[in-house]
C-alpha cells in the first residue's frame, strides 16, 4: 500500500509534530489547494457556486468559529446566527459608510466587531455553563435579531427593513453586486476560509488551545494547574466570534446579496451551524469542513435524486432530510461523539495497518 510512514523519518521535534506527519497527507493536501484554487474556478458555473461551493465554504467558516467554542473549549452555544448577523450588519455598515476601502477589511473589520459582541455575551460564562449558558447564548440570539429588527440605523432607515450590498470590486473584479462572476466569489470565499482553517489550526495546536481543552475537560483543575479560566473562555468566544462574523459578512455581502435578519439568521441557522459541529466531529478542523460539506449536500442530493430523479413532492423530501440529519445527530452523539472526523481517522488507521490484524 502507498499509504505508509515507512521511510518519514523525522529529526526535530517541529518535524514531529507538524498536522501532515506523513508525506502522502502533505501532498494530498497540496493538491487539493492546487486544485481548487487553480483548477475549479475554470470549471465551475453559476449553479454550482450558488448551491455548493459557497455555502459549503461560507458555513465551513462558521462551523470552525463555532468548534473552538463547543468542540475545543466546552462551552455550549446557540447564538452563532446572530453573531453572523452581526457580521453580516456591520460588513453592510462599513461599505455604505467608507466605499473606498476594499471589501476584503471590512470582512475582517467586522469579524473583530463580531469578536467584540461575542466576549461581550461570554461573559455569564464566567459564571453559569451547560444547560444556563446554552440558554444565555439562545438569548443573545433572540436579543440580535429584535436589536437589527428594531433600531432603523442598521439598516440606513431603509423602508422594506432589508440590507443589500452594493457593488465593490478586488483588483477590478466584482465580488459583489449583480455583476459579479462565479468564478470570483469562489475565490474571494475561497481565501478566507483557507486563512481561518490555517489559524485556527495553529491556535488548536498552541498553548491557547491547550488551555480551551483544559477548560474542557475538567475546569477546576485547569484552574489548579495554573489556567486562567476569565482569560480561556472570552478568548474562545471572541475567537469563535471573530470566524463566525466573517462567515456572516460573506453570507450576506457576497453569498445572498440582500438579506433580513430574521429570515437569514434567525435560531434555524444557529441550530444548523450547531448540527455541522456534532455531525463532523466536536474538537476537529476537520470535522468543522465534513460537517458543512455533508449538510450542504445531503438537501441537494436528495432534491436531484427524489424529486428531480423519482418524482417525489418537494416537502416529502424536506422531512426525509429532517429525519435524517436528526437519526444521525441522535447516532453520532450515542455511538460516536467525534463524528465524521473520527470515523475518517479509523479509516486512516486501518490503511496504515492493512493488511495486517494489529
Amino acid at each position: 500500500m502507498f499509504y505508509r510512514e515507512a521511510g518519514d523519518f523525522k529529526t526535530s521535534y517541529k518535524d514531529d509534530n507538524q498536522t501532515f506527519p506523513i508525506k502522502f497527507d502533505r501532498y494530498r493536501y497540496y493538491a487539493v489547494l492546487l486544485f481548487g484554487f487553480a483548477v475549479v474556478p475554470f470549471l465551475i458555473n453559476d449553479y454550482w457556486v450558488n448551491a455548493i461551493f459557497m455555502p459549503f465554504l461560507i458555513y465551513a467558516i462558521a462551523a470552525i468559529g463555532l468548534n473552538i467554542l463547543v468542540g475545543y473549549c466546552g462551552q455550549v452555544s446557540l447564538g452563532t446566527g446572530g453573531f453572523m448577523a452581526v457580521g453580516a450588519y456591520a460588513v453592510y455598515k462599513l461599505m455604505t459608510a467608507f466605499p473606498d476601502v476594499n471589501i476584503f477589511f471590512h470582512v475582517i473589520i467586522a469579524g473583530a466587531i463580531t469578536a467584540i459582541v461575542g466576549l461581550l455575551f461570554g461573559l455569564p460564562s464566567l459564571r453559569i455553563k451547560g444547560f444556563y449558558l446554552a440558554v444565555a447564548t439562545l438569548a443573545a440570539q433572540f436579543f440580535l435579531v429584535w436589536l437589527f429588527n428594531r433600531v432603523p440605523w442598521f439598516y440606513n432607515y431603509s423602508a422594506s427593513g432589508q440590507i443589500s450590498a452594493p457593488e465593490r470590486t478586488v483588483f477590478g473584479v466584482p465580488v459583489t453586486g449583480a455583476e459579479t462572476n462565479a468564478w470570483a466569489t469562489y475565490l474571494f470565499c475561497l481565501v478566507f476560509v483557507f486563512l481561518s482553517a490555517i489559524v485556527a489550526r495553529n491556535l488548536t495546536r498552541g498553548s491557547v488551545g491547550r488551555k480551551w481543552m483544559a477548560i474542557r475537560d475538567m475546569d477546576i483543575a485547569a484552574e489548579i494547574i495554573g489556567v486562567n479560566p476569565l482569560k480561556a473562555k472570552l478568548s474562545a468566544f471572541a475567537i469563535s466570534s471573530f470566524f463566525i462574523g466573517i462567515s456572516g459578512a460573506l453570507f450576506f455581502a457576497v453569498y445572498l446579496g440582500a438579506v433580513e435578519v430574521g429570515e437569514a439568521f434567525g435560531i434555524n441557522k444557529s441550530f444548523l451551524v450547531l448540527f455541522m459541529v456534532i455531525i463532523g466531529g466536536l474538537g476537529s478542523i476537520f470535522g468543522s469542513f465534513a460537517g458543512a460539506a455533508f449538510l450542504v449536500l445531503l438537501p441537494v442530493l436528495l432534491k436531484n435524486t427524489l424529486v428531480g430523479g423519482l418524482g417525489w413532492p418537494t416537502d416529502l423530501a424536506a422531512h426525509l432530510e429532517f429525519m435524517i440529519v436528526g437519526g444521525l445527530i441522535i447516532t453520532f452523539l450515542v455511538a460516536e461523539p467525534h463524528g465524521l472526523a473520527q470515523l475518517w481517522r479509523v479509516a486512516k488507521q486501518k490503511l496504515r495497518l492493512w493488511p495486517f490484524p494489529h
